[in-house]
């Protein structure tokens, strides 16, 4: 075997590097995945705001067919989506600026606020659409 066979056989036995198999996913690694998620589909979202106030500034026509769309049962699981995205990410960004602080690395301490911004921006998404409906009266 010459010294270039041998030097391949070597690289192909040993891993590249850490691979997703090797590690078990956490809370505090899938909450932080979500966050960079979020926070793109948060620029997609806010397309849909400026859409809208586009909307109202151009025609009522237009206005009432924009919200027409946001009024459908796509728009509303749409509109849904991008106020969870949004709490989420909130909540997210509040995790993180706790951390930079030096508090709450712990691993233990990790989870839990991991797990408080799960539960968080589930109830805060809730509570806008709850609020929300009550101030139009639906």
């Amino acid at each position: 075997m010459s010294k270039s066979q041998a030097t391949q056989a070597t690289s192909r036995a040993r891993p590249l590097s850490p691979h997703l198999s090797i590690y078990r996913p956490s809370v505090t690694m899938t909450t932080s995945i979500v966050h960079r998620i979020t926070g793109g589909a948060l620029y997609f979202g806010t397309l849909l705001v400026a859409w809208w106030l586009i909307a109202a500034a151009t025609s009522q026509e237009y206005f009432d067919f924009v919200s027409w769309v946001f009024g459908s049962w796509i728009g509303q699981l749409v509109l849904f989506g991008y106020t969870w995205a949004l709490m989420q990410h909130l909540l997210g960004g509040v995790r993180h600026l706790i951390w930079d602080t030096g508090a709450g690395l712990e691993k233990h301490t990790a989870s839990k606020i991991a797990w408080a911004t799960v539960a968080g921006s589930i109830v805060l998404t809730l509570l806008v659409w709850i609020v929300g409906y009550m101030v139009r009266g639906a």
